[in-house]
């Protein structure tokens, strides 16, 4: 499989990196330098409000913004502000477990370090306002909505990640052999991490040397060293610690052995590259390269044609067949329409063969799209459970891709299939595009028709009023046009009811359904459209 990194940073303005697997885009990361991103990023804050309804604090981190930090986010270490012992819910959590165990209900007992008690103190106990607390942005503001905080810090390195709440040694559950988890886990007791602090091999970490994790460890060390310091000495609100530039951190999290080549067309983003790879994966940085071709990078890859279609709604499947895609407020909605798609088969075997194609096309589409939160996908009805439990399953195989963390629940009877994807941010859309100013993002304006009927209402209540001698009406052109024409019976007896002269003005630069009402009185003083209806 040929799989290239193609990274786009000839404008300043904006960077893009593309995966492209056998000349097919599969992963998009756009990054724009007027779109401030925070996430990752680790401050010190200062608790400025408590909302005990919700459990959840407002805290000011020196952004502009203030984040939202709940309770479940909260590290036992800050119980003990408000007089609770994290040893004393560790004991109650366990025995509560092992009494779980002796009625049959199997509940899990909590492990050592790091854990995240079911039941915690109300959270106007822990804090008050003024108080400064350690937090990292885990998902971006959306909307009027404040960046998501967390106190439990993540520092990730190339095969590690520092999580000093976690105060133990684990292995990512991706990496699924349970010899390999036993190594990885061996290697890291004999490095003898500080004890306190709590490290994670993750995926990457897979087949790596005792040397290589050692190596990454020292760097987390000496970087959790600088964060502690800036921690004691300096005042809140303040940055602690910022996560690197999109290049570096995607060539950190994405670059793997499989991964043939990366092209980058800016000569300073090529040296920063080079830099990194040579100090923490020097083995890979000779894949590195600098693009000097006379076309942009992304059009000689013909990545510019992929990325154009993915902000279109309907997407077309290879075989015949599309999936729609509708992005609301509050969900995702997919829908999978068979259209010309046909098999020689019965009519239940072609919908299984259409429903696997786009199982898989859905999976590309949430990645390229960065599509997150309740995703709701209805596939082609399927009589066989053998046909609904092989594109069920073919979802979730295709989704293990993903880094963005998903969980996938059963096809209903209906041939629904509900998952939630991780959102960490805007998707990639609302990232790019604006609302229509037009239709306010609706994706529809009222017709001429419907606009001339709101304008007679308008100027039926105006007549209404004894201080309204004329009416200037603005209007679109076609809006216009259709009143004067298909209309003039109406504006005439509006005019001979109140002895009024209205004056019906198009304009092509006004949008659909812009409708301006201007009215004076017999001394040509304006009388204002919200007192029409007195009298």
């Amino acid at each position: 499989m040929k799989k290239t990194m193609l990274i786009n940073a000839s404008q300043a303005e904006e960077n893009r990196i593309a995966i492209v697997e056998n000349d097919r885009l599969e992963e998009l990361y756009v990054e724009r330098e007027s779109q401030e991103n925070f996430v990752g990023n680790v401050y010190k804050g200062k608790v400025v409000n408590l909302e005990p309804t919700i459990q959840a604090v407002f805290v000011d981190f020196g952004v502009g913004r203030n984040g939202f930090l709940h309770i479940s986010d909260v590290e036992p270490r800050y119980f003990k502000q408000g007089g609770y012992d994290p040893d004393e819910m560790m004991r109650k959590e366990k025995e509560a477990a092992a009494a779980a165990n002796a009625n049959g209900r199997g509940r899990r007992p909590p492990s050592h370090g790091g854990f995240r008690p079911r039941v915690k103190p109300p959270i106007q106990e822990i804090f008050k306002r003024g108080d400064e607390v350690l937090v990292q942005v885990i998902k971006e503001g959306i909307g009027n909505k404040g960046p998501t905080l967390s106190t439990y810090i993540s520092i990730p390195g190339r095969y590690l990640v520092l999580m000093p709440a976690l105060g133990r040694i684990g292995v990512s559950r991706k990496i699924e052999d349970e010899e390999e988890r036993k190594r990885l886990r061996e290697y890291l007791y004999d490095l003898k991490p500080p004890k306190g602090l709590g490290f994670i091999v993750r995926t990457a970490g897979a087949g790596r040397s005792r040397r290589e994790l050692s190596r990454d460890l020292a760097y987390l060390l000496r970087l959790w060293k600088v964060i502690s310091k800036r921690v004691v000495t300096m005042p809140a609100p303040i940055d602690i610690y910022e996560e690197s530039d999109m290049i570096i951190r995607t060539i950190r999290d994405i670059l793997t052995s499989d991964i043939d080549k990366i092209m980058i067309d800016s000569e300073d983003a090529y040296e920063r590259a080079k830099e990194f790879l040579k100090l923490v994966m020097p083995r890979h940085s000779n894949k590195l390269q600098l693009y000097s071709g006379n076309d942009p990078l992304f059009h000689q890859y013909k990545v510019e044609q992929e990325i154009a279609k993915i902000h279109a709604r309907e997407v077309p499947l290879p075989d015949g067949g599309s999936i729609v895609i509708d992005q609301t407020e509050a969900l995702v909605a997919i829908d999978v329409n068979s259209g010309s798609f046909r098999t020689d088969d019965s009519a239940e075997e072609s919908a299984y063969r259409l429903n696997m194609a786009a199982a898989k096309e859905i999976s590309r589409q949430l990645r390229l799209r960065d599509l997150g939160g309740v995703i709701v996908n209805d596939f082609i009805d399927m009589r066989r459970d053998k046909h609904r439990r092989g594109v069920e399953r073919t979802l979730r195989d295709s989704m293990k891709r993903d880094r963005a963390r998903t969980k996938i629940l059963r096809i209903s009877p209906f041939g629904l299939i509900e998952m939630t994807r991780q959102r960490i941010k805007p998707g990639l859309k609302r990232s790019l595009y604006q609302e229509c100013p037009c239709c306010n993002g609706r994706g529809n304006v009222k017709t001429e028709e419907s606009m001339a009927l709101d304008v007679l209402r308008m100027l039926m209540l105006a007549t209404e009023n004894k201080n309204v001698a004329s009416i200037s009406v603005r209007v679109n052109e076609k809006v216009a046009s259709y009143l004067n024409n298909q209309k003039r019976k109406e504006l005439a007896e509006l005019e001979g009811r109140g002895t009024l002269d209205i004056r019906i003005v198009g304009s092509e630069t006004v949008f659909p359904e812009h409708l301006e009402l201007e009215c004076r009185d017999a001394n040509e003083r304006e009388v204002a459209v919200s007192l029409l209806s007195k009298n």
